[in-house]
C-alpha cells in the first residue's frame, strides 16, 4: 500500500463538508474476536490518513466468492469506521450460488450445510484485511479492501476461498516451505457491436439474460505482432495505467494468438499475494474497459473464438522456509570428468542434469497425480473444458516436459533469479485463484508426503496412449469425488459444497436446448 503522501493531491480531503476520519473505536466484533494482528491495526491507522488527505466519499468492501466473483459493498465515508471496528454483514447465501445467482442449497430448511450455520440465509461477517486497501485510479474518490469472512461467532466462514488457501499455506509451512507464484491470464476484449455502451440484459437466477453482442478488436493468428498490438495502444495505456495505479505487479501486456485476445503477466509474489493480485486483475480490467467502451471477459472459449482460447497458466515454486533458498532447483552440474550419457537432457560428454530437485520431482508427480481431481478447481466451467484440444498450445494430457508448451507441466529450468520452476498450463483465466492455488499445494505435499515419481518427461505431449485430462466438468467431479486426498486436506464438507455447486451448474447446462442442437436436428429429424 503506498503511504498518504504518495498519492495524488488532486482527489484531496480538504473540500467544502470534509471530516477527518475518526480511529475506530474499541470493543468492536474485530477486537473482540482478536481478528486482527499488529500489521493490520498499523495498516488500519494508515488507511485513515489516506481516507482523511484524499478526502475519499467511498470505500469498496469486498470478497471473492466460490466462482472467484468480487461481491460485497460500497460504504460512505462516514460509514467506514464502524466497518473498520465491527465488519460488514452479507447474506451467507453468497456462498451457495452458482454462476447464475441461483442458490443451490435450501437454506431456509436448513440445508444441514456445516453443522446448519447457513441455515436461514444469515449474515456472515465481512472483516477488512486492511493490508489490502487500494485508492481506484478509475472510480472517483473511492478506495477499495479485501475482506476475509467469519460467522456471526468469531469463527472463519467454512468456505471462505481466502481462508481455505490460507489454510494450505499454512501447513506448507509446518514442512518447512513457502509457495512462490507467477500469473500469466489471457483473456479477451471487445467493442459493443452496436453504438453505446455494453446492453445490460435482464435474467433471473438460474437464466441468466443473453449475452451482449460484440464485435473483435483484432483479426487473431499474428501473435505478438507488435503493430497489432500498437492498433491496440489506447486499450494498452488505459489498462497499463489502471493496474499499476492499483499497486499490482503488471511485468507485461502481450497481444495473442486469438483475435481480440490478449495476455497480461504479473511478476512472482508470495501465492496469498499473488492470488488477491490475480483476483483484482481480473476485476481491474473488467471495470476499465466497460468504463472505457469496451467489453472485457475471462471465459476460456467465447462463442467468437475458433483457433485460440484463453488459459491461465500458473508458475510455482517452493522455497525452503529457514533460508529462503529455492528448493526445486536442481543439484550443480555434474564434474567434467562424469561419464557421459545419452539420456534425455544431457549434453554429449556429459552426465545428464536433472531439471529439478527431488523435492522437485515429488511436488511435481503429485501434481500429475491429482491433475484429474484438481481440474475442478484449476477448471471449474463448462466451458473450460472446450479448451483442452490436442496441437493446441493448452494441455488435454497429464504429461509434463521440459520446456514445451503442450505439455500439462512445463518444467522451466534454473537460469537466472528465482530458479526452477513448474508452469501448469491446464488452468481457466476465470477459476477461482484461491483455489486453484490451493489444489496445486494440496496435490503437490501429496507428492512430497509420498515421494511420488513424475516419471520421464514427455516427447509428445499430444500422445494418445497418454492419461487424458477430464473432458467435461461432469468427468472432473467425478474424479474429484474418487480422489480422497482434497476431502482429507480441505474438509469432506469444502468438497462436498463446491462440488454440490458445480453439478447443479452442470445439470442447468445439460438441460439447456443449444444452438448447435436446434441447427443439428430442427429440421432434420
Amino acid at each position: 500500500m503506498r503511504s498518504a503522501d504518495e498519492r495524488p493531491r488532486a482527489q484531496g480531503g480538504d473540500g467544502p463538508g470534509a471530516r477527518p476520519l475518526t480511529a475506530a473505536a474499541a470493543g468492536g466484533f474485530v477486537e473482540r474476536h482478536g481478528l486482527w494482528d499488529e500489521r493490520q491495526h498499523v495498516a488500519a491507522g494508515q488507511v485513515r490518513r489516506v481516507i482523511d488527505e484524499l478526502g475519499l466519499d467511498k470505500v469498496r468492501f469486498s470478497f471473492a466468492d466460490q466462482h472467484g466473483v468480487l461481491r460485497g459493498k460500497t460504504l460512505t465515508r462516514e460509514a467506514v469506521p464502524g466497518a473498520l471496528r465491527s465488519g460488514v454483514t452479507a447474506p451467507s447465501s453468497l456462498l451457495l450460488k452458482d454462476t447464475s445467482g441461483r442458490t443451490v442449497f435450501p437454506v431456509f430448511s436448513g440445508g444441514g450445510l456445516a453443522d446448519g450455520r447457513f441455515a436461514g440465509a444469515g449474515d456472515v461477517v465481512l472483516v477488512p484485511d486492511m493490508t489490502t486497501f487500494r485508492v481506484l485510479p478509475w472510480a472517483e474518490r473511492t478506495g477499495w479492501i479485501l475482506c476475509d469472512l467469519y460467522h456471526p461467532d468469531g469463527t472463519p466462514a467454512a468456505f471462505c476461498s481466502r481462508g481455505l488457501l490460507r489454510g494450505r499455506l499454512a501447513a506448507l509451512a509446518d514442512a518447512g516451505y513457502d509457495l512462490t507464484v507467477g500469473v500469466e491470464l489471457e483473456f479477451h476484449v471487445y467493442r459493443p457491436a452496436a453504438e453505446g455502451a455494453v446492453p445490460v440484459a435482464p435474467g433471473r437466477p438460474g437464466a441468466p439474460g443473453p449475452a451482449p453482442e460484440v464485435a473483435p478488436l483484432s483479426s487473431g493468428s499474428q501473435l505478438l505482432h507488435e503493430e497489432g498490438l500498437d492498433r491496440l495502444d489506447d486499450l494498452v495505456d488505459l489498462l497499463y495505467r489502471g493496474l499499476t495505479g492499483l499497486d499490482l505487479p503488471l511485468r507485461s501486456l502481450e497481444l495473442e494468438f486469438g483475435p481480440s485476445q490478449l495476455e497480461l503477466t504479473l511478476d512472482a509474489r508470495d501465492a496469498a499475494q499473488a492470488a488477491d493480485d490475480a483476483l483484482l486483475a481480473r476485476a481491474a480490467v473488467r471495470q476499465i474497459c466497460r468504463r472505457n467502451g469496451y467489453h472485457a471477459t475471462f471465459m476460456s472459449r467465447p462463442a467468437t473464438v475458433e483457433t485460440a482460447s484463453s488459459g491461465w497458466h500458473l508458475h510455482q515454486s517452493l522455497r525452503h522456509r529457514a533460508t529462503g533458498e529455492a528448493a526445486f532447483d536442481p543439484a550443480p552440474d555434474p564434474a567434467p570428468d562424469a561419464e557421459p550419457s545419452s539420456a534425455p537432457g544431457s549434453v554429449s560428454g556429459s552426465a545428464p542434469r536433472e531439471p529439478l530437485s527431488p523435492v522437485g520431482r515429488h511436488y511435481l508427480a503429485g501434481l500429475l497425480e491429482h491433475a484429474p481431481a484438481a481440474t475442478v478447481f484449476t477448471t471449474p466451467t463448462v466451458n473450460g473444458y472446450k479448451r483442452y484440444l490436442p496441437m493446441s498450445l493448452a494441455p488435454d494430457r497429464v504429461v509434463w516436459g521440459i520446456d514445451n508448451k503442450g505439455a500439462m507441466v512445463r518444467v522451466v529450468g534454473a537460469r537466472g533469479e528465482g530458479g526452477a520452476r513448474l508452469e501448469n498450463r491446464s488452468g481457466e483465466p476465470a477459476a477461482n485463484p484461491y483455489l486453484y492455488i490451493a489444489s496445486q499445494v494440496v496435490s503437490g505435499m501429496d507428492g512430497m508426503a509420498r515421494r511420488l515419481d513424475p516419471g520421464p518427461p514427455t516427447t509428445d505431449p499430444y500422445d494418445a496412449g497418454a492419461r487424458g485430462l477430464p473432458g467435461s466438468l461432469d468427468q472432473a467431479l467425478n474424479a474429484l469425488d474418487a480422489d480422497p486426498v482434497f476431502a482429507k486436506a480441505l474438509g469432506q464438507d469444502v468438497v462436498s459444497w463446491f462440488t454440490t455447486i458445480k453439478r447443479a451448474e452442470f445439470a442447468r447446462y445439460l438441460a439447456h436446448v443449444s444452438d448447435w442442437e436446434q441447427r443439428e436436428y430442427f429440421d432434420l429429424v
